[in-house]
């Protein structure tokens, strides 16, 4: 059987406002990968040991953004606002749908 591969996270759908995606950027936020990493061709393996060391990042934090030190809530906003406008442009909307 053929591994599952991540197609990465600038051609995920939804302009990749996804769970997955949300590791990524996570892991730019802390810097465990790099920011023009996108886990383009990733194993699902990949992607889930990344989530492991994202979620131990987080832990200090107790998973909130306001509760990070400045640099990397500096690091998080921009970010994540960087994701929304390139997810907008691409059509994506944070409006809920029929299907969520």
């Amino acid at each position: 059987m053929k591994p599952k591969i991540y197609e990465g996270i600038h051609k995920q759908e939804k302009g990749g406002m996804t769970p997955t995606a949300n590791i990524i950027r996570d892991a730019w936020v802390f810097g465990i990968i790099p920011e023009d990493e996108t886990c383009e061709g990733w194993t699902i393996q990949g992607i889930d040991a990344l989530y492991d060391k994202v979620s131990a990042a987080w832990e200090p934090y107790g998973q909130l953004a306001s509760k990070l030190p400045p640099e990397l809530r500096e690091r998080h906003a921009r970010i994540y606002a960087e994701a929304v406008e390139r997810a907008r442009a691409q059509g994506w909307s944070p409006e809920l749908g029929d299907d969520d």
